[in-house]
């Protein structure tokens, strides 16, 4: 079985203790990793005089693949996302969040299985912002023919090797002809190139609505970035809530794997935080790096957990710790 060395990020609040449950987790798998702790955020601001120290950069460009815990962003004032930062610095064009059904999650739905692939680079999160005067603040939205064709070969390759079976384009090009215009004619014609995919498109604010509506009857959603961050925390209130999302951010040289909810200073060191979204994500983490049987066995690990509610923490119905919860998921992958 090959080694992989692969960069941890614990984070902030509380990223340390899910991280180290996701560790206990992906380690009952069996697969051999030599873990490269290095951490970024709000923990080493005073040390470094920066959120994102060059040493994080160099270990995950060293290691090509990161796991991560969640860092808090100030709204409003003090640093630019760290998270934002990493995925421009090492080009992670690809967002990808899975947003599936498990059974014994809180959820109006039983049968949700997507998959939002969310451009990362570009769009209104590119930050290309100033103000006009004192009283006029305005954003530019850039869209570009490189950065749609590549989110949605990305897309569609995906789909492709995963099985799946439509992909759905969101966006406004109704009323932004030029930007969402453009999104959506170069998907358009990336999407003739996969003619065994079903293909079709929606605009964003109806899109919403079917999602809450007929969440079954979608597959994958290829969505610029903007929209693609609104629509996959509609689709993890879909299936239970931000504590069993998982997302990914990929290019082609590098990953990071991280869940889609925040910090939740208030619970840090409190070793009561629902550690599922980081343990999917290292499921997600262990498929893109080729180990595909430990990564069904995590899985299912995961859903055996959650459906039998014997040591599953408060959000989820139950009354186990962080790393009571692990350590289940843990036992019911060595059987």
């Amino acid at each position: 079985m090959a080694k992989h060395r692969i960069t941890l990020i614990p984070g902030d609040g509380i990223g340390p203790e899910i991280s180290e449950a996701m560790r206990i987790a992906v380690e009952a798998t069996g697969v051999d990793i030599e873990w490269v702790e290095v951490n970024a955020g709000q923990t080493v601001m005073d040390k470094y005089g920066t959120p994102l120290p060059d040493e994080v950069l160099d270990a995950i460009k060293d290691t090509k693949v990161a796991i991560k815990g969640p860092i808090t962003t100030p709204v409003g004032t003090g640093f630019r996302s760290v998270n934002v930062t990493l995925r421009k610095e090492l080009d992670l064009y690809a967002c990808v969040r899975p947003a599936f059904s498990i059974e014994g999650a809180k959820s109006k739905f039983e049968n949700v299985d997507l998959i939002v692939f969310r451009e990362n680079t570009e769009d209104l999160y590119a930050g290309i912002e100033r103000m006009v005067d004192e009283d006029t603040a305005e954003s530019i939205k850039r869209i570009t023919r490189r950065g749609t064709e590549r989110i949605s070969r990305f897309a569609f390759e995906y789909a492709k090797k995963h099985g799946r079976k439509k992909v759905t384009v969101v966006h406004k090009a109704n009323i932004m002809k030029f930007s969402d215009g453009l999104f959506l004619k170069v998907s358009s014609e990336v999407a003739k190139e996969y003619e065994e995919i079903e293909f079709e498109d929606r605009i964003v604010d109806n899109m919403c609505m079917q999602l809450v509506m007929h969440p079954e009857n979608y597959d994958c959603l290829l969505c610029p970035n903007l929209y693609g961050d609104i629509i996959s925390d509609l689709a993890a209130g879909l299936v239970g809530g931000l504590g069993i999302a998982p997302g990914a951010n990929i290019g082609d040289e590098y990953a990071v794997f991280e869940p889609v909810h925040g910090s939740a200073p208030k619970y840090a060191g409190m070793n009561k935080a629902n550690p599922t979204a980081l343990i999917l994500s290292a499921w997600m983490m262990l498929d893109y790096l080729g180990e595909k049987d430990a990564a069904q066995k995590l899985l299912l690990a995961v859903k055996k957990t959650i459906k039998e509610a014997k040591k599953v923490t408060y959000d989820l119905g139950g009354t186990a710790s962080t790393f009571e919860m692990a350590e289940e998921i843990a036992r019911n992958i060595t059987g």
